[in-house]
């Protein structure tokens, strides 16, 4: 662990491949579902892109001050492929923390998605590249590149937390991290779930529902 100014940089947590695989194609709300109480995912952020977008990768993790991407910038040259880039921008929208310089950079490493618990502009490079992201909003305004902030530790995003090396499932409805150890169960509860609803909707269409 590094520790300098207000700037904490912890190892990265490597990718579950067998975790991600698990969970991958699976709708956010189903996941929720089976994992209890149907209070888990977040709340207020929403798809940067137009069209249809999901993704599912491992959770790097970054916390920086309000407005400010100085530890966003380190993260980029630590992003390896199939991870998604998990910000706290401790929810401010009036100015943003990445743009498509920076969404560009996390592509050429293999990175699959941005969700940030602040702003991002250039939403329509974001569209234009399929690169899906998740937002609290949009701004125009640049960001202040002074720190702190800190990298792979537990953040809160949208009234949930995400640790490094969750599995991260994001669709039209939102965002949900799963703990690694629990994606091959949640998986298999999610399926079941996803195979009895399909059955349901099948009976609705034929007639043969009863509530």
């Amino acid at each position: 662990m590094s520790i300098l100014n207000g700037i904490h940089i912890q190892p990265r947590v490597s990718a579950n491949t067998a975790a991600i695989a698990a969970l991958r194609g699976l709708p956010t709300s189903v996941i929720g579902d089976v994992m209890g109480g149907r209070l888990v995912g977040t709340t207020a952020l929403r798809p940067v892109n137009r069209s249809l977008v999901s993704t599912c990768g491992n959770a790097f993790t970054v916390r920086v001050r309000s407005g400010d991407n100085l530890l966003i910038h380190k993260a980029l040259d630590m992003l390896e492929a199939g991870d998604v880039l998990v910000v706290d921008g401790e929810g401010d929208t009036t100015r943003a923390l990445v743009g498509e310089i920076m969404m560009t950079s996390a592509r050429v490493r293999g990175a699959v998605a941005f969700v940030m618990d602040g702003a991002i502009r250039d939403a329509d490079a974001f569209e234009q590249h399929q690169f899906p992201c998740w937002a609290r909003g949009i701004s125009l305004r640049g960001p202040y590149k002074e720190g702190p902030g800190s990298i792979n530790v537990s953040v809160t995003i949208g009234g949930m937390v995400v640790n490094p090396g969750d599995v991260i499932v994001g669709d039209g409805d939102g965002i949900i991290a799963v703990p690694s150890a629990l994606a091959v169960q949640v998986g298999a509860l999610a399926h079941a779930k996803v195979t009895h609803e399909q059955e349901t909707i099948k009976s609705i269409l034929d007639g043969t529902y009863s509530s």
